[in-house]
């Protein structure tokens, strides 16, 4: 079983709420059914689950009267056996996108408070179907993401204190010895290939199969462009999925800046900028916009049509190249553009599952990038990626702005610290 982050979330959420439900929203095939079915099994007495695909006709449950009594009563007559004990009992409404009255229900279902609700669904879903009444402030929403590389070394046998003492030598600044510095690449390497989609990691710690994980992962790409079928309008459906297939080849350029004429010869923005925005809200791809200057509130310095697209899943990216690109990504052969581009989407995700909004990059004169920068308290921190040892010529010259505490440079190099400058593995990204 497969140990999740978001598990201590939902026990914190459970002790700390208050006329409040919960509501986690993510991408298909992120996990989201399982965890939350695990929850309500393992931490209530009583545990009632409805997933309104698998059975549509429970979506009458939700017709006419919303108020908890007629819901409760409603579901007494569904489910013989089931038993309302206050303050014990989780309601789990999954793939709620299909019952939108449900969504509307989550606010009196809240204010009654004697039983706890959780609900889920898809991202694409959640935007996408008409809702009466959005449940403001009886709702928490939280967004779940694929499995992250700290939970990918849980998988494979690293328990907390192992990662607590990685930790340390990231908090001390130490080096790491050369053969754990060189596993931890190793298995970074592997988490690149295989991603964050639950299935594709349980098969490949259960039988270590780069095959088997290629076909699954070729599933469930075929699963999302079914979702664009679904859920797209007639005429955005085919520049939805050209713009998603597109994004390997963007990020093999040496300038991984998205450019709709890769889409489509002569493509303006005009023309698909509909299109990406609905894969972003999908959670399909994550969005980061370029800045003149690294200064703060990053939005102020915003340049319009410059932006970089990154896939949410790095093991779907690298499948995208095909099954040839696992064997390089593995054995550190891979040379070209296409190794940054790869390993820029890597961090993203890593900054995201840590928490941050790694939204935007800075792009000045052509020659002086920063690949991501993140609002710290009020000042800027840049990060800038390398996916092998090389100098970082525009964090130097960054890092002369007075404002600018300091900045961490991303390599396969180990750890170090020179003036304003902070060198990190690339593992550590999970760190900051």
């Amino acid at each position: 079983m497969l140990k999740r982050k978001i598990y201590e979330e939902l026990k914190t959420w459970r002790k700390t709420k208050k006329n409040e439900c919960l509501l986690v929203k993510g991408a298909r095939q992120i996990g989201k059914t399982f965890i939350i079915d695990l929850f309500g099994k393992t931490e209530y007495e009583s545990y009632i689950k409805i997933n309104f695909i698998e059975n549509p006709e429970l979506i009458s449950l939700f017709d006419g009267d919303l108020s908890a009594f007629e819901i409760r009563k409603r579901l007494s007559l569904t489910f013989q056996n089931i038993s309302f004990i206050n303050g014990n009992t989780l309601l789990f409404l999954d793939e709620i996108q299909m019952c939108p009255n449900a969504r509307t229900a989550l606010k009196f279902l809240a204010m009654d408070d004697s039983i706890d609700v959780i609900a889920s669904g898809s991202m694409l879903g959640i935007h996408y179907k008409n809702i009466t009444s959005v449940p403001v402030g009886y709702e928490k929403q939280i967004t779940m993401y694929g499995i992250s590389f700290e939970e990918f070394l849980w998988a494979n046998g690293y328990n907390e204190d192992k990662i607590k003492d990685l930790y340390s030598y990231y908090e001390e600044k130490e080096k790491i010895s050369e053969i754990i510095h060189k596993n931890m690449l190793k298995l970074l390497r592997e988490y690149m290939v295989v991603g964050g989609m639950p299935a594709v990691v349980q098969a490949y710690i259960t039988n270590y199969n780069f095959g088997e994980v290629q076909t699954l992962q070729e599933n469930i790409l075929a699963s999302y462009m079914d979702d664009i079928l679904k859920y797209a309008s007639t005429y955005e459906k085919p520049k939805i999925r050209n713009c998603y297939l597109s994004i390997p080849r963007q990020l093999a350029k040496e300038n991984t800046k998205f450019q709709f004429s890769i889409v489509e010869k002569k493509a303006t923005a005009r023309k698909f900028e509909n299109s990406m925005e609905w894969l972003r809200d999908a959670g399909l791809i994550y969005w980061c916009n370029a800045v003149s200057i690294p200064s703060f509130p990053l939005k102020a310095y915003e340049k319009e049509g410059f932006f970089r697209a990154y896939m949410a899943d790095i093991g779907l990216l690298i499948s995208l190249y095909g099954f040839d690109m696992k064997k390089a990504i593995i054995d550190n052969s891979l040379t070209g553009a296409a190794k940054g581009g790869i390993y820029e989407n890597l961090v993203e995700i890593m900054l995201i599952n840590n928490g941050w909004k790694p939204n935007y990059y800075l792009s000045q004169d052509g020659s002086k990038e920063i690949e991501f920068l993140i609002s710290k308290e009020g000042s800027i921190l840049p990060i800038e990626v390398k996916a092998s040892r090389g100098s970082t010529n525009s964090l130097n010259y960054f890092l002369k702005d007075e404002k600018i505490n300091y900045g961490i440079k991303l390599s396969a190099g180990n750890i170090g610290f020179e003036d304003k400058k902070l060198s990190l593995p690339l593992y550590m990204a999970m760190f900051i």
